[in-house]
């Protein structure tokens, strides 16, 4: 039991011709590659995690000034603001209301009405 512990301790399992020292330093050296690897990927993952906050952030505040702008818009498009706005230049609003004027639309005749009328 102790010459077991002491030869893993020592590593003697990889310079030792009859425990298959080559087979074990290619484990050895597949079980790094595997460890870079993850490595690796947890720091892709950890990137985009970062990058999907930043990104979520960005779009918060551009949501807040689209709805500070839109009641910008809101209160510029009002007609009490635009009768202001006007009255420094002159223009007045109508004190007599609008009235609709309807057009009818003449009927297109077809090519056999144009002949037979």
């Amino acid at each position: 039991m102790k010459s077991g512990i002491y030869d893993i301790l020592k590593a003697r399992f990889l310079i030792n011709e009859e425990a298959n020292a080559a087979k074990n330093w290619r484990f050895i050296v597949f079980i790094i590659f595997l460890a870079i690897l993850m490595i690796a990927n947890t720091q892709r993952y950890e990137q985009k995690v970062f990058r999907i906050v930043a990104l979520t952030n960005e779009v918060k505040e551009l949501r807040s000034k689209f709805v500070d702008k839109r009641s910008q818009l809101m209160k510029l498009k009002m007609e009490s603001t635009v009768s202001q706005k006007m009255e420094t230049k002159g223009i007045f609003p109508a004190s007599v209301p609008p009235v609709k004027i309807k057009v009818d639309k003449e009927e297109e005749k077809s090519f056999f009405n144009k002949i037979w009328h």
